[in-house]
């Protein structure tokens, strides 16, 4: 059964950074509603102030509306809500109006006109700050919403009767309320961009790591192949024409193409074995490079001098599947790798943090999948074993322990 806070957890940072951008606007309606729309019932008649309330609501709930769609555009998810945004300025400035000509022309009485006047400043201030999210070149028309709205509320103000004095203070008051909003959600917006752009550098970091290493293997591929190749071919052309003309010498030319084909095919193998059973360092090296890549803090503690071959190469897979998980895998910030010999065998710890949490909907996280199956299958062939599961709030390590030999214990100074 899925844990309450594991939707939550699943998430990538980009993701949960986006779910609290909604949600924050989300929040601005409930603000919206609490803060202007409930305070009138303090403030006025009951009638009265179930009629704010109502024009509150529905303002709040269309902020919402909008909010969530104009995020979804300025993600590249949607087309431009260009009806939603319409529609919450026209719906703002009706319910603006509708405000300040109950407060001039309403029921008598400070209170009305201070209830009024809170609806007045504040749908236009939220309207703004909403509206501001789904507008391109935002600095240029942020200027034009902020002052078009505080604008037309003096004008609005002084056609219904308001002094001009106190239509300018007005006026002064959206200009502050709807900056500031229009600002909030500016910023909201760039920072979600960011953080998606930085996840994506990070992404391309990794991909480029991995593709320098197989440039580096085709490299060294063409290095060994690419001569005697060449070699092969002219070889094979020459005793090909004095075969032709029946000359003997075709036979110790065809020899020569043998061997060399034959020590081609033990360069290769070499080359091969060199990447499948590098040395422990070498992996670790490797492993420290393509995490940095990926914006992940690694630190490597203990000692891989003196180890026997087949334990280093054991433990070299065990890195280079571990790190491939990182990478994979959760939303890892730091990976730890310890080395260190005890009683005999030889112990490779992996931990990283930034695992989701289980859940119903999948195998346990310690069960693994066919990489670990397999590094499971290489590490009893030299009768080694692996661990490998959560042990702590989103911390996942793996653990391999491989005998050191007799010979090599007594060498490093380890009881066996």
């Amino acid at each position: 059964m899925r844990r309450p806070d594991g939707w939550w957890r699943i998430k990538s940072t980009p993701e949960k950074v986006e779910t609290y951008t909604r949600w924050s606007f989300h929040f601005f309606g409930v603000s919206e509603i609490a803060g202007i729309g409930l305070a009138t019932y303090g403030q006025t008649g009951l009638r009265l102030a179930t009629l704010l309330s109502l024009l509150v609501v529905a303002h709040a709930a269309a902020c919402m509306a909008t909010a969530a769609r104009a995020l979804d555009w300025t993600l590249g998810r949607r087309a431009q809500p260009m009806r939603e945004l319409w529609g919450l300025g026209a719906l703002t400035a009706v319910l603006a109006t509708v405000a300040i000509v109950l407060a001039e022309h309403g029921p008598a009485g400070d209170d009305v006109d201070t209830a009024a006047l809170s609806v007045f400043t504040g749908v236009q201030a939220f309207g703004v700050g909403i509206m501001a999210l789904g507008v391109h070149h935002r600095r240029r028309i942020v200027v034009v919403l902020v002052g078009g709205f505080a604008a037309g509320a003096g004008v609005v103000s002084c056609a219904v009767g308001v002094p001009w004095p106190a239509a300018l203070v007005l006026a002064c008051v959206l200009v502050a309320a709807g900056a500031f909003t229009a600002f909030i959600a500016v910023f909201s917006v760039w920072l979600l961009n960011a953080v998606y752009a930085l996840d994506d550098a990070k992404e391309t970091r990794a991909r480029l790591a991995v593709a320098e290493e197989r440039l580096r293997f085709g490299r060294d591929l063409h290095d060994v192949m690419g001569r005697n190749l060449a070699v092969i071919a002219l070889k094979s052309e020459l005793a090909v024409q004095l075969s032709r003309r029946g000359r003997p010498e075709a036979v110790e030319q065809m020899i020569e193409v043998q061997r060399i084909a034959q020590e081609s095919q033990r360069e290769v193998r070499d080359v091969v074995r060199g990447y499948r059973e590098a040395a422990l360092e070498v992996e670790l090296a490797g492993a420290r490079g393509v995490l940095q890549a990926a914006g992940i803090v690694s630190e490597v503690t203990g000692e891989t001098a003196g180890l026997p071959a087949e334990v280093q190469a054991a433990l070299g897979w065990v890195v280079r599947e571990a790190t491939t998980n990182v990478l994979r895998h959760g939303d890892a910030k730091k990976v730890a790798v310890t080395v260190r010999t005890a009683e005999g065998r030889v112990v490779l710890t992996v931990e990283n943090d930034g695992v989701a949490e289980p859940t119903g909907d999948g195998p346990p996280a310690g069960s693994g999948g066919s990489g670990l199956a397999g590094l499971r299958e290489r590490l009893s062939a030299v009768d080694g074993a692996l661990e490998a599961g959560p042990v702590g709030k989103g911390v996942f390590r793996l653990t391999a322990e491989v005998p050191l030999p007799a010979a090599a214990g007594a060498a490093l100074g380890v009881a066996s």
